[in-house]
C-alpha cells in the first residue's frame, strides 16, 4: 500500500518530472541506499511513460550511468518535451494495477490491463510517442514497408528444426503461445498514427522472436528484461508503462528487490541500445538461417543475464 501523501508527492514528481541528469542522481543515490530515492525514480519513470516521452531514452542513459557506471554506446534520443498531467482516472487505473497482489495475476490479462492506460491519457499524447518513436534508428525506414502481414504457422512447420523459424514454431505450440501476443484488430492498432500502426502491430509479432534472437528466456524476470530491450530498440510505449509500474510495485511493496530490478532492467536497456535495430528485419527471408549464423550476421549478441533466468520460477518452486 501506498499513504495518500506518499501518493500524492509520487504523482506531482511524476507530473514535474526531470532529465538524465536527474535520474543519474536518483540511480546513485539509491545505489547508495541514501533515502526514499526508489520511489522517486519510480516517478521519474512514470513521468516518462505518461507525461514526457521524449525524455525516454534521456532518463534511462541517465539511470543506467548513475546504477552500472556507464551509458549505453548509442546516439543521443531526445526532443522537446510537454509536461501535460494524466487525468484522475489514469492515476486510479495506474495505481490498482502496479498494486495489486500479485497471487492469482493472468500475465495476458496484466498485459492487456497495461495496454489499455494508454487509452486514459489525451488523445495528443498518441502524436507526441509517435514522433519520438521516429527518432529511433531504423523506425522509419522499417514503417515505409507498410503495416505488417501475419505469419503463417504453417510455414514455420516446414522450417528446419536447428533454424530461427524451427524454434520459433517450437516454442509457439510447445508453450501454447499465440503467433500474436494479442489481437491487434482488437486493439485496433491499425488505427494509430504512424509509425504506432506498425510499430505496435510488429512487436507484437516479432516479440518472441525477439526472445529467441537476443538470447531472452520466456521466463518471469527475463520478460521485464525483454521489456526494457524492447523500450531500447524504438521507444516502445507499452514497454515503457510496464516498466514504470514494476520499479513503483517493488518500491513500495518489496524495496529490498530494487536493485534485482535495476540490474536486470537497466543491462537488457542498455543491451538493446546498443544492439542494431531489429524491427524493420525481414523476418520470411531468413526464417531457414540458423540463430548462431544470424547473430554475426546482423551484429546481435545474446543477452547476458545478471540472474538466473528463471530466477522467480526456482523461488516459488522452494
Amino acid at each position: 500500500m501506498i499513504d495518500p501523501q506518499a501518493r500524492e508527492r509520487f504523482e506531482e514528481q511524476a507530473v514535474k518530472g526531470g532529465d538524465g541528469a536527474e535520474a543519474q542522481r536518483l540511480a546513485i543515490t539509491l545505489k547508495a541506499g541514501e533515502g526514499p530515492a526508489g520511489l522517486q525514480l519510480a516517478a521519474l519513470w512514470t513521468h516518462v511513460a505518461a507525461v514526457a516521452p521524449e525524455r525516454l531514452a534521456a532518463v534511462y542513459d541517465g539511470a543506467a550511468e548513475g546504477w552500472l557506471g556507464w551509458q549505453p554506446r548509442a546516439l543521443i534520443v531526445e526532443a522537446p518535451a510537454g509536461t501535460d498531467a494524466p487525468p484522475p482516472a489514469f492515476w486510479d487505473e495506474f495505481w490498482g494495477l502496479a498494486l495489486e497482489p500479485p497471487t492469482g495475476q493472468d500475465a495476458l490479462e496484466v498485459t492487456a490491463r497495461t495496454a489499455a492506460l494508454a487509452g486514459q491519457l489525451a488523445p495528443a499524447f498518441k502524436l507526441r510517442v509517435a514522433a519520438m518513436a521516429s527518432a529511433y534508428p531504423g523506425v522509419t525506414q522499417a514503417a515505409s514497408a507498410g503495416y505488417p502481414s501475419k505469419f503463417s504457422l504453417e510455414r514455420l512447420a516446414l522450417c528446419p528444426k536447428e533454424s530461427l523459424g524451427g524454434a520459433f514454431h517450437s516454442l509457439i505450440v510447445d508453450n501454447g503461445f499465440d503467433l500474436e501476443v494479442l489481437d491487434r484488430e482488437a486493439l485496433n492498432l491499425a488505427d494509430l498514427p504512424a509509425p504506432l500502426d506498425y510499430l505496435n502491430a510488429r512487436i507484437l509479432q516479432c516479440h518472441d522472436l525477439w526472445h529467441l534472437l537476443a538470447g531472452y528466456r520466456t521466463t518471469a524476470l527475463h520478460e521485464v528484461a525483454i521489456s526494457a530491450f524492447q523500450m531500447a530498440q524504438f521507444g516502445h510505449h507499452y514497454s515503457s508503462m510496464f516498466l514504470a509500474m514494476v520499479l513503483t510495485k517493488t518500491a513500495t511493496t518489496q524495496p529490498a528487490a530494487l536493485p534485482l530490478f535495476l540490474d536486470t532492467i537497466l543491462t537488457a536497456w542498455v543491451h538493446g541500445r546498443e544492439t542494431p535495430p531489429l524491427i524493420g528485419l525481414d523476418w520470411e527471408a531468413i526464417w531457414n538461417r540458423p540463430l548462431d549464423v544470424l547473430r554475426r550476421e546482423l551484429g546481435v549478441t545474446a543477452y547476458s543475464s545478471p540472474y538466473p533466468a528463471d530466477l522467480f520460477e526456482q523461488l516459488r518452486a522452494a
